[in-house]
């Protein structure tokens, strides 16, 4: 159960934040004739929460970029939470 969770989880995830990415890179060269803007990132910053309040701690020069970066944190950390309910998934599976 744990195991199908992490799974859809992680890639609904992984989803929103390309479709967000995209939609980054979109606002802010002003691609398909769209106008750039400052709140070409506003779909990256609930993805990336808790991380995204560090980014003040770097020079201004790369807070787009890491705040771009940030949701790749909660990323990583579902891959993780993932593999750890899959080696959990066939411990279980070894001792029945």
């Amino acid at each position: 159960m744990l195991f199908t969770l992490t799974k859809w989880l992680l890639w609904i995830w992984v989803a929103l934040y390309l479709a967000a990415l995209f939609l980054f890179v979109v606002g802010s060269f002003g691609l398909f004739g769209s106008d750039s803007g400052p709140l070409a990132g506003v779909f990256l910053v609930p993805l990336g929460l808790l991380w995204n309040w560090f980014v003040d701690l770097f020079p201004e020069p790369f807070w787009p970029w890491l705040g771009a970066a940030s949701p790749l944190v909660n990323v990583l950390l579902l891959s993780a939470l993932h593999g750890h309910a899959r080696h959990r998934r066939s411990g279980l599976r070894q001792e029945i």
